[in-house]
């Protein structure tokens, strides 16, 4: 792997240094990881590094296309080494779980720009959204809980408004 990531680098042009190769083989191992993740892998890997020598090497491994950082609204930016593919994200709602999706096949209409607006488009970016299977079972035992407290809480709930109506007419 190593002999791998150290001609990657060179193929681009860049210092082969301890903290792009721990960098890199951190993305490799965590994909879809967060930039204070990986600097806990990489802090693991060689020792003392600071956040900063992780973001600097995260920032030249995005520019020379080594790596694509994934921005997703309400999250961190995340990392990951599948590049040059246009492939996709799912993405849990509740526990942000991330997975690869390839691109759609066959008719793709979204994914054409209607009009461009002067500019060159070179990638589109699909999110899908959902919930992972873990959060969906956490659900279905939480509903199946809820569902037998359900009575009660709802002879609570009702009972408090008449409660409060009664104590209204007294003043």
């Amino acid at each position: 792997m190593d002999n791998d990531i150290r001609q990657q680098l060179q193929r681009h042009g860049l210092q082969v240094t301890a903290q792009r190769m721990a960098t890199m083989r951190a993305v490799a191992a965590r994909p879809h990881a967060t930039a204070d993740e990986l600097t806990s892998d990489v802090r693991a890997a060689i020792g003392t590094v600071s956040r900063q020598a992780v973001y600097d090497a995260l920032a030249i491994l995005v520019q020379n296309k080594l790596v694509r950082r994934i921005q997703t609204p309400g999250s961190a930016g995340r990392y990951e080494d599948r590049v040059g593919d246009n492939h996709h994200h799912l993405i849990c709602r509740h526990c942000g779980a991330t997975s690869d999706i390839d691109c759609a096949v066959g008719a793709t209409p979204c994914l054409t720009a209607k009009e461009a607006h002067g500019f060159e488009i070179d990638e589109a970016e699909v999110i899908y959204w959902g919930r992972c299977p873990a959060c969906r079972e956490a659900a279905a035992v939480s509903e199946k809980v809820d569902t037998r407290t359900a009575p009660t809480a709802k002879l609570a709930t009702a009972a408090r408004p008449r409660r409060f109506a009664r104590d209204d007419h007294r003043t």
